[in-house]
């Protein structure tokens, strides 16, 4: 191993050409950023022994893999997570955990209790891209609690109407050290970062970053709303160019004057409203900046008009574009670029998406809205809803969202399974709503909880029969979708399939033409 302490050893490895052989590591979690984390590691010559509780065909498949490429072991099964393992019969050096992997898990803890390091796949990416022979990306690294993945999107879309070799990678979907080990290379990534990453992440030094917002989210997972907070605000620490934050949310001010960052750096703002000096912001439905321009002091350059981003630009989108447009200006990339950038970008599925529309009644599916603040965007894009919520709560707060929206309600179907948070919100704020639980409705005599999509169809059916001219069906959870959907898309999916089988069947007329917004909800944390 050489000679020198661990941590030592450890503080030592920044780069791809750095000592790693030997090196005793355990990657906790065989999703896609720990597979691509143990692939990597392997390929720098470390030891590496990888577990996760899960033995299902995938993971077995993965762990065939990477026992073929040369990791020590693979533990599959939920007997190989109570603690620690082993790696080549003596205790780790470092811990990979992958995104999701609670702190507080057996693994982690022991790692933690011992004193071994842990980091994320996105601490590994940093440290691997030095490469000797080749430059290194520039990080445009972006967080929040909702618009991660809409910004990332746009500002990937920016970059490339720029005609640089970008790419939105992380939280987004794909793993970061993939793009990393690309043998082609890129000049910059746009970074999606979870809470959970940031939380295990202790030297990424950005080019540019940004917290969108911030609202209750994950508190199950972090603890507390504060260390939540505390996580998203590491997304700052040494910055070099621009620490981008939201005018509008007194949170992210305050993340960015208590940051260390790199001596030079600009505190830059985006707002919905008119942009001071060293802003980017709207005026009379135009994107423009006044920030990286000479002439900030005096003028704007303009941008984008809003009605050239989509049919219908809620204020959460004109704010994730201003964010955007902020972090590609902080590239360097001219005014132009973030015109045909924007203008050519597609939010996709499951964001605020029209479905159909017929008989003055239009359905919305926001699967991505996975948490209050994400479908308080929602409910606020339309006056008079059936509302069907619900899921996996996550421990998050409902009143604020229930009190604000209570006069939008028609009615509200109840999906999922972790809803009585959600039922004390509406109990005490929306008294006169009527609440349907329609799992516990669909739910056997005995006890057999039915399949998601079968759940859907009947609350699909159900907000037919309620629905009057003038309203809108919206499936907006505010809820995660583990508990019965694989992910907010099988769930938006069968809201889609749903509707769609509701609109072939009747003998109504559908219109073909229903708008289709463009939205940002929520993506994870």
């Amino acid at each position: 191993m050489g000679c020198g302490t661990v941590s030592e050893r450890l503080d030592e490895l920044t780069s791809w050409d750095a000592n790693w052989k030997g090196l005793r590591v355990v990657v906790a979690g065989l999703g896609l950023s720990g597979f691509s984390a143990a692939d990597t590691l392997i390929e720098l010559g470390a030891l590496v022994t990888v577990v996760d509780g899960r033995e299902d065909a995938v993971n077995v498949q993965r762990a065939d893999t990477l026992k073929i490429v040369g990791a020590q072991q693979v533990l599959l099964g939920a007997e190989h997570v109570t603690g620690l393992p082993q790696v080549d019969g003596q205790q780790p050096e470092l811990v990979i955990a992958s995104p999701g992997w609670n702190p507080r898990h057996p693994v982690l803890a022991e790692a933690a209790e011992a004193g071994i390091p842990i980091w994320g796949d996105v601490e590994l990416a940093w440290r691997v891209q030095t490469r000797a022979g080749r430059p290194a990306p520039k990080w445009l690294a972006v967080t929040g609690t909702n618009g991660k993945t809409t910004t990332v999107g746009m500002t990937e879309s920016i970059l490339l109407a720029a005609g640089k070799k970008a790419i939105a990678v992380g939280n987004v979907g794909t793993p970061i050290l993939d793009a990393v080990r690309d043998p082609q290379g890129f000049e910059v990534l746009v970074v999606e970062l979870s809470s959970f990453q940031l939380h295990f992440t202790h030297s990424i030094s950005p080019l540019a970053s940004v917290v969108l917002n911030l609202a209750e989210d994950h508190v199950d997972w972090h603890g507390s709303f504060e260390a939540y907070k505390a996580d998203k605000a590491k997304i700052y620490a040494r910055t070099q160019i621009a620490a981008i934050f939201n005018v509008e949310q007194e949170e992210t001010i305050a993340m960015v004057e208590n940051a260390e960052v790199i001596e030079g750096c600009r505190a830059i703002g985006f707002t919905t409203n008119t942009p001071a000096v060293s802003m980017v912001g709207i005026v009379e439905g135009l994107l423009v900046d006044r920030a990286f321009i000479e002439e900030r002091h005096s003028s704007a350059v303009e941008l984008i008009a809003l009605e050239q981003i989509g049919e219908i630009v809620p204020r959460h989108t004109a704010a994730n574009a201003a964010a955007a447009a902020a972090l590609a200006r902080a590239y360097g990339v001219p005014a132009e670029a973030v015109a045909r950038g924007l203008g050519g970008f597609d939010a996709g599925a499951h964001r605020i998406q029209a479905v159909a529309r017929r008989e003055d009644i239009l359905w919305i599916n926001d699967s991505k809205a996975t948490n209050p603040h994400a479908t308080d965007a929602s409910l606020s894009a339309f006056t008079k809803v059936v509302w069907i919520a619900g899921g996996v709560s996550k421990g998050v707060d409902y009143h604020q969202l229930v009190a604000k929206h209570a006069a939008r309600l028609r009615h509200v179907l109840l999906i999922g399974t972790d809803n009585d948070a959600l039922r004390q919100a509406l109990a005490k704020h929306a008294p006169a709503v009527p609440v349907e639980d329609i799992t516990a409705a669909a739910t056997a005599a005995d006890g057999t909880l039915p399949a998601g999509p079968a759940v859907m169809t009947r609350a699909v059916r159900r907000a037919h029969t309620l629905a009057t001219a003038g309203d809108t069906v919206l499936m907006a959870p505010a809820a995660a979708s583990i508990d019965q959907f694989t992910s907010y898309a099988q769930r938006g999916n069968a809201f889609i399939s749903a509707v769609s089988d509701l609109m072939e069947h009747d003998p109504l007329t559908t219109d073909p033409a229903a708008p289709d917004p463009a939205d940002e909800s929520g993506e994870g944390n």
